[in-house]
């Protein structure tokens, strides 16, 4: 199953002529998953290759604007190029967020009296008041829900965290677990993590040939963990004639943040593939970054080497580093620095570091063996 990464937007604060606010897109075979949604997404989305009418996902990490406003506006743009089938349901998109979420998108849909060929729940995280100043936390009175819902809301749920791992479980089925964990910001902020799920190995065919089994329906309940019974009356189990198990890939998404929240990140995010993490200001400017709820590289280097990751992948920059193709001799701000502070913080480790720019994709390559293997 080809997997990959789409970044459509990496700046902060706003969309920019050479910077889209945050989004990304992780694609498998079939569907796409937004990762945030600032403004200008859908326009972001239309100069990709990416399908906007594929996504059945979408996750927003915090209710800040730049991560936030685009989303009413590409729901309703879904909208209108889809082609329901008559005989047939449209899927409901699901849509994972902090509370108050669920408010924003009922208010902001009903007063724009937009409506939708398909429908939509909302599934609203539990915020803590260990993931903001005091100022940062949410009013009851603006996520207290009122008024009817929109007519293609559906119920969505209200999840809070397991006490064992502090981690939220937001779905689970035979492809991925997906689940979030608690970040510092401004505003509560979430951290995703999407674990691909083991694939079993490879048939041992020769060793099936001299069991004197054909190619067949057969083996396909074998690759499938079904035991089967030869015509001798052998009975021959998965185990037998299967490879090491092909463990899944792993893709973490951290919001906005200026450090972590328990151990829920490092529980989520242990052997990442690929961890994405903002790295808004150089080193230099460290305490303007903390101050103002946001990392650096090295901040965003140590996140990696705590959780053992294997790509780290900065975004989600100041407006004032240019991507490096638009930088002209004499700017100060280079971005490629940002990628020199994070792998000085990383020498000694195996962790690549890979700048992210707009439109820029990254393949997220099948295991071939198992690690212990």
């Amino acid at each position: 199953m080809t997997m990959d990464l789409t970044f459509l937007g990496t700046g902060s604060a706003y969309p920019s002529p050479h910077r889209g606010a945050s989004a990304l897109v992780l694609r498998t075979e079939g569907e796409c998953w937004l990762f945030d949604c600032g403004e200008g997404t859908q326009t972001q989305l239309m100069k990709s290759q990416l399908r906007a009418s594929r996504i059945t996902k979408v996750f927003i990490s915090h209710l800040h604007g730049d991560h936030l406003f685009g989303l009413p506006g590409l729901l309703c743009t879904v909208s209108l190029h889809s082609n329901p089938v008559p005989t047939q349901a449209p899927p409901c998109v699901d849509i994972y967020g902090p509370k108050g979420l669920r408010k924003f998108l009922r208010v902001t849909l009903g007063l724009t009296g937009s409506q939708l060929l398909f429908p939509y729940a909302v599934h609203e995280l539990e915020t803590s008041p260990d993931q903001s100043p005091p100022e940062g936390q949410l009013a009851d009175e603006l996520s207290t829900e009122r008024g009817p819902p929109h007519p293609q809301e559906r119920p969505g749920r209200d999840i809070a965290p397991e006490a064992s791992s502090g981690c939220f479980l937001l779905f689970q089925d035979q492809r991925f677990a997906v689940k979030a964990f608690r970040l510092f910001h401004r505003v509560p902020s979430f951290g995703f993590s999407v674990q691909e799920q083991d694939r079993a190995g490879r048939l041992n065919t020769e060793l099936l040939k001299e069991m004197g089994l054909k190619p067949g329906s057969l083996y396909g309940r074998l690759k499938a963990g079904e035991p089967v019974t030869l015509e001798n009356g052998r009975v021959v189990l998965p185990s037998e004639v299967l490879e090491e198990p092909i463990p899944g890939r792993k893709i973490c998404v951290l919001g906005d943040c200026s450090s972590v929240i328990g151990e829920g990140a490092a529980t989520a995010c242990g052997g990442a593939d690929v961890l994405v993490h903002e790295a808004t200001l150089g080193d230099e400017h460290r305490e303007k970054a903390v101050e103002h709820g946001h990392s650096t590289p090295k901040m965003a280097a140590a996140v990696a080497l705590a959780c053992g990751a294997r790509r780290l992948v900065l975004y989600h920059f100041s407006q004032r580093y240019k991507p490096g193709a638009l930088r002209k001799e004499g700017d100060e701000d280079d971005v490629a620095e940002l990628k020199r502070q994070a792998e000085d913080a990383l020498q000694g480790s195996s962790v690549e570091v890979t700048l992210a720019e707009d439109f820029l994709t990254l393949p997220i390559p099948l295991k071939r063996q198992s690690v212990s293997a």
